[in-house]
């Protein structure tokens, strides 16, 4: 049988929000919102959490989340990359005897994230041709008409060509939505990267995407999220 695991990075030294991954959420850790979407999909074989606090891992469990094993220092620091750390799960099970399929890396703090289409992502990846598939949104404004702004304020195109091109004839940009990465496991052991040369997408609404990454984009993303999901 080809088992398929959720990995959940986790790490307890977020600078920019501190105990941003199991800091409350519309009153639940915001990790727990990430753990119950996995577990409802029913995509996945286990549902793991990779973190060095303890704090953290108890908080994970009791959601439903495993944690069969903790981060290693070499992981947990600012220079580790998403991939060192799927790299280091994937190989701690398979000196455990497990090896999966597939794998999908999710980030604790995605409330926006759904169920479904987690398990609409799964099919993707095992349908089409790509080694990953992740979800992208549309830029509400078209990237090719942004600005630079310079130390004294004064602004210039960053793609002066376009200074006279309507908007409407500009093309579709995208950006990362930063919720999950669904990939072949024997494709990520030999490239190492998630968004490489065949990465294959589904398009999210812009409603359904968040970077929360300051407090602002906190209370913003509390308030959208109480109005879509009730």
């Amino acid at each position: 049988m080809q088992e398929s695991v959720a990995i959940i990075p986790a790490r307890g030294g977020s600078k920019r929000i501190p105990r941003k991954n199991i800091r409350a959420f519309r009153g639940r850790p915001i990790i727990a919102w990430s753990v119950e979407a996995a577990l409802e999909s029913r995509a996945f074989d286990a549902v793991m959490v990779s973190t060095d606090d303890e704090e953290i891992a108890s908080v994970a469990r009791s959601c439903g989340a495993d944690v069969p094993f903790m981060r290693s220092t070499q992981t947990a620091d600012d220079m580790a990359t998403t991939s060192d750390v799927l790299l280091e799960v994937l190989d701690r099970y398979a000196a455990a005897g497990r090896e999966f399929a597939f794998g999908c890396c999710i980030y604790p703090t995605a409330p926006f994230m759904r169920s479904s289409d987690l398990g609409e992502g799964k099919k993707r990846l095992e349908a089409d041709r790509f080694d990953v598939i992740m979800p992208i949104a549309a830029f509400s404004y078209p990237i090719w008409r942004s600005l630079d702004r310079e130390a004294d304020g004064r602004l210039k195109m960053n793609f002066p060509e376009n200074l006279n091109t309507r908007s409407q004839d500009l093309p579709q940009a995208y950006h990362d939505a930063g919720q999950w990465y669904w990939f072949k496991t024997a494709a990520f052991l030999r490239d190492r990267v998630l968004l490489g040369a065949n990465t294959g997408s589904v398009i999210l609404p812009s409603t359904q995407v968040q970077d929360i990454d300051t407090e602002e984009d906190w209370t913003i993303a509390e308030w959208k999220h109480e109005r879509i999901f009730g």
